[in-house]
This record gives structure tokens, C-alpha cells and sequence, in this order.
């Protein structure tokens, strides 16, 4: 079953464990996601906890479109936007579909390496800044309701700000997670 836009319009706390196992393809190229991080409109490590800005403003638009930013000012990320100024950000895919096109963009054919962190999703997928604003249910972006996997809850990483709560979400025992999940 294909995920709408209105799939998106809850909290993100619901929305980001049931992407878990959800595949995504971007111009056919993707797989299942298997790591996924919520980030709450009153959450501090959330872009948009200061208010909107210009590089936010995709989070404060309606559910169901990405948010894609630069991080450090080297590596695009990815993020589901659900309820004003809250999004998901994907951390990782188990590569199931276009491996031979990941493989060229990120300059490996191993396919543990080729989505597991935000930044090699994107380089995998080719989401750009172009990607910003886009909606999910509609090309380039195809998106599948996930089947039963068994979810892993643990803190996100990456961040200094609200970095103990329990917002990273992963598929148990996936080989393609970004790191392993800390409990």
C-alpha cells in the first residue's frame, strides 16, 4: 500500500516507528528504512524549536513533504515533515532496489555502507536541496507502508541537545543501521 501525505498528518512520535520497515524510492532507487529519528516541534535539537527560518520552512509546511537540509555544511539529510515543525529524519535503508546506482554514487559496492547514516542515504537516493519541499506521494518520491518488523527504541545521536530521550527508532538486528542502537 502506498503512504500519503495524510499518513503524515499526526505526531511524529506515532508517524516515525511505523516508517520502520516502510520502503522508499527515490527515481526507483531506495529499499526499506530501517532507522529513523523523531524530532518534535518542542524539542530543542529540533531545527524548528527557535521558530521558522529559511532554512526550516519546509517543516512548518503542510505533512507529508520532505525537509531537506545541508548538515555541517557537507551532507544533505532527509526528513519526513508530519505535524507543523516536526519531521522525521531517515538514518538508514537496507538497499533493496537500483544497489547498481548507490554502489556508483557512493563509490562502494558494499551494501551495508551504502545508506546506513543520513548523509549516504542521501548520496545513495541523489536528494539534494532540490528535494526540499517536495511531496512524498508523488514522483520523484514513492513510498510503501512497511510490513511487520520488530522496532528498537533508543536515544538519537548526532546531537547535543535532548540527546538522552528515546526518539531513534530502528528495525531489531538490522545489519544496516547507521550504529548499533544504545538502550
Amino acid at each position: 500500500m502506498r503512504l500519503r501525505r495524510s499518513f503524515f498528518a499526526r505526531s511524529v512520535h506515532d508517524v516515525a516507528p511505523e516508517l520502520i520497515g516502510a520502503t522508499l524510492l527515490v527515481d526507483g532507487v531506495g529499499g526499506r528504512i530501517v532507522e529513523a529519528e523523531a524530532y518534535h516541534h518542542e524539542d530543542p535539537a529540533a531545527h524548528s524549536f527557535a521558530g521558522r527560518t529559511a532554512r526550516n520552512a519546509s517543516m512548518f509546511g503542510p505533512p507529508g513533504h520532505a525537509y531537506v537540509y545541508r548538515s555541517y555544511g557537507v551532507h544533505w539529510c532527509l526528513n519526513f515533515v508530519c505535524e507543523e515543525g516536526s519531521a522525521v529524519l531517515l538514518r538508514a535503508l537496507e538497499p533493496t532496489h537500483g544497489l547498481d546506482e548507490m554502489a556508483k554514487r557512493r563509490g562502494t559496492e558494499e551494501p551495508r555502507l551504502l545508506a546506513a547514516g543520513p548523509g549516504r542515504l542521501t548520496e545513495a537516493l541523489a536528494v539534494t536541496g532540490e528535494h526540499d519541499g517536495l511531496a512524498l506521494d508523488r514522483p520523484p518520491f514513492e513510498l510503501y507502508a512497511a510490513d511487520d518488523v520488530e522496532i528498537a527504541v533508543g536515544p538519537r545521536v548526532g546531537i547535543t541537545k535532548a540527546a538522552e530521550l528515546p526518539w531513534r527508532y530502528a528495525e531489531a538486528g538490522s545489519r544496516y543501521l547507521s550504529r548499533p542502537l544504545r538502550r
